[in-house]
């Protein structure tokens, strides 16, 4: 037996040799000494080419931090539908293992067959690194992604502005698949490639695409704001600019996925430059106006007249298939309409209104706020028609008292105190009508008086009003129409119901006052705070007296409940509200017992001092 030299490695060896070349070394030999001679980890190992066979686990660990830890660590480029974000990997919750990565490349490059083979072959073996993620962060950042780079489904839309058609593109919707993206992350770390990582995402298509954008410029748009469009309204000449078009026109989706065109006909008339010359030419209708002659019988002071109108589908219908034309073929001519009144001398005649039925009027102390309020008040309930059977409602005929109805802040009553609040004054109509209706014999449906008494207006027989929660309602039960005739001044104002009489006389009565009590005295602040002077507060019955023939027929009572009018002072702002100093036997803020009602008799609507209603 002799020795043979090999080398392995960078080293010289002697193997022992029997007689015919045959290796005689133990296979536990040959395994020793391939440890011995190679190092922790087998000759061809590398982990994303990096080679560190025949390393030392230490050399190795320093090998990969060199190699890798530049990649490791630089930002990931990710593409989101069209966007591209760059996120840290830290940020991602991913990082590589340098340490199990090393584990698994001695486990997989050390056993009898593969060091062995090791020694007598150069074979390289690819480790794959161990890459660790973090599930928590990573959630956490892809949803941050993806609510970064969500992208909402936009039609495509065509606008107008000063005259000009403008396109905005459309966008398909883009949402980012969060538990998809979180694979693809981590199948990407490390991994070469030739841009950004692209995430799965879901894709809405939007329903007016970008064809058919352009389909709708070409065909409409465009040629709709070429130049103006010129009308003939009764043989006068009207111009309407593309911008005064534009401000009018719009382009919206019809459900098909394409988009037509929208003239807004109304806000198009009631533009000024479309309304003016048109208002020189058309005049609306005028409602004829009863009135009373000198020996009381109702006589038409005003047979009134039909009107002659545009109307806005009128004006719609001319205007729409010009806006595609050019040159003298945008021009068209508007037909207009007769319009009659809503109250004819016809009308008038054939409904029998020939008399007044009843008539009041309230005196107030001049005021701006009343001179106002009063007077829209008065507007929208003169020449109302009410008819047999039918219910007349204030709220409903006058609508709610803002600055868009025409009403200002007035003076209010709230807590039993006066205060600044929008449509204070109403109530002096409120008890004018109030009184028409009594005096005319109709049937009361809903009323209520104010909380404490108003020395202007007749004890228990005034009425208040507030929106939303105390209306004025009565029901024409006279069997003939009622027509409603109302006028006011700066300091005055009244309402008469014109008709046929179902009684000859209505009268009042109206007995002593009851369960007096003496008003407090109390602070108030602010600039809603206004002074008021004291009151007692009693109880009222007033009776209604319908007489026929010289003899009475019929008999109503009403009972009303007035609490004190408190003594009021202001002080300054910021100044603490005053405790009230009651005189004795008064109740300040107490809520009043509701009266009974006497058989057969209605009853007013009872209103405690919280309540708040208009002067």
């Amino acid at each position: 037996m002799g020795r043979v030299r090999s080398w392995v490695g960078n080293r010289r060896i002697a193997l022992p040799v029997v007689a015919g070349g045959a290796v005689v070394l133990g296979l536990g030999g040959l395994y020793g000494t391939a440890f011995a001679v190679g190092g922790d980890i087998a000759q061809g190992t590398r982990v994303l080419g990096v080679d560190v066979g025949g390393m030392s686990r230490a050399e190795a660990h320093r090998a990969l931090t060199r190699e890798l830890g530049p990649t490791a660590a630089a930002p990931i480029a990710v593409k989101i539908g069209d966007r591209v974000e760059k996120a840290d990997p830290a940020a991602l919750g991913l990082s590589l293992d340098t340490d199990a990565t090393l584990d698994s490349a001695v486990r997989t490059g050390y056993g009898p067959v593969n060091v062995i083979g090791g020694l007598f072959t150069s074979a390289d073996r690819d480790v794959a690194p161990v890459i660790r993620m973090n599930e928590q962060t990573a959630r956490a950042a892809v949803d941050r992604l993806g609510k970064s780079t969500e992208q909402q489904v936009r039609d495509g839309v065509i606008t107008f502005e000063k005259g000009t058609a403008k396109a905005v593109a459309p966008l398909p919707g883009v949402s980012l698949v969060e538990d998809k993206a979180l694979d693809t992350l981590r199948a990407a770390y490390l991994r070469p490639a030739a841009g950004p990582v692209v995430l799965p995402v879901t894709r809405t298509e939007p329903r007016v695409g970008a064809e058919e954008t352009g389909r709708a410029m070409r065909q409409f748009a465009e040629p709709a704001m070429s130049g103006p469009v010129n009308l003939t309204v009764a043989g006068k000449h009207l111009s309407i600019t593309p911008a005064v078009l534009g401000e009018h026109l719009k382009m919206r989706a019809d459900g098909q996925g394409r988009l037509v065109p929208a003239l807004d006909s109304k806000g198009l008339l009631a533009d000024p430059a479309v309304a003016r010359p048109i208002d020189e030419v058309t005049h609306p209708p005028r409602d004829a106006a009863p009135r009373l002659g000198a020996d009381g019988r109702v006589v038409l002071a005003d047979l009134g007249r039909d009107g002659r109108q545009v109307t806005q589908q009128a004006l719609g219908r001319a205007v729409l298939p010009l806006l595609t034309r050019t040159g003298a073929a945008r021009s068209g001519e508007v037909a207009t309409v007769a319009v009659e009144p809503d109250f004819s001398s016809a009308e008038a005649r054939r409904l029998g209104i020939k008399e007044k039925v009843s008539s009041f009027t309230v005196d107030f102390p001049a005021a701006p706020y009343r001179t106002t309020n009063i007077g829209r008040a008065v507007e929208l309930i003169n020449g109302s028609v009410v008819m047999p059977g039918e219910e007349w409602s204030f709220n409903r005929t006058v609508g709610e008292r803002t600055p868009e109805n025409g009403f200002v802040d007035g003076i209010m009553i709230n807590d039993g105190q006066y205060v600044k609040s929008p449509g204070g004054g109403v109530s002096a109509v409120a008890t004018t009508m109030y009184n028409a209706m009594f005096f005319a014999g109709v049937k009361p449906v809903e009323h209520g008086a104010h909380s404490f008494y108003i020395e202007r207006y007749p004890e228990g027989r005034e009425a208040t009003v507030a929106w939303g929660t105390l209306d004025l309602r009565w029901i024409n039960d006279s069997g003939h129409p009622l027509y409603i005739q109302a006028q006011s001044t700066d300091t005055s104002l009244t309402i008469s119901l014109l008709g046929t009489k179902k009684y000859d006389e209505i009268r009042a009565t109206k007995g002593p006052r009851t369960n007096i009590t003496p008003p407090a005295k109390r602070t108030g602040s602010g600039e809603t705070c206004e002074v008021q002077t004291p009151l007692e507060g009693f109880d009222v019955t007033v009776g209604r007296v319908f007489v026929q023939g010289g003899k009475e027929v019929r008999h109503e009572d009403f009972k009303t409940h007035y609490t004190p009018r408190d003594e009021v002072t202001c002080t300054p702002e910021g100044t603490p509200e005053g405790t009230p100093e009651a005189t004795a036997g008064a109740t300040p803020g107490a809520t009043p017992q509701p009266p009974q009602k006497p058989s057969g008799a209605p009853v007013n609507g009872v209103r405690t001092a919280a309540e708040r209603h208009a002067d």
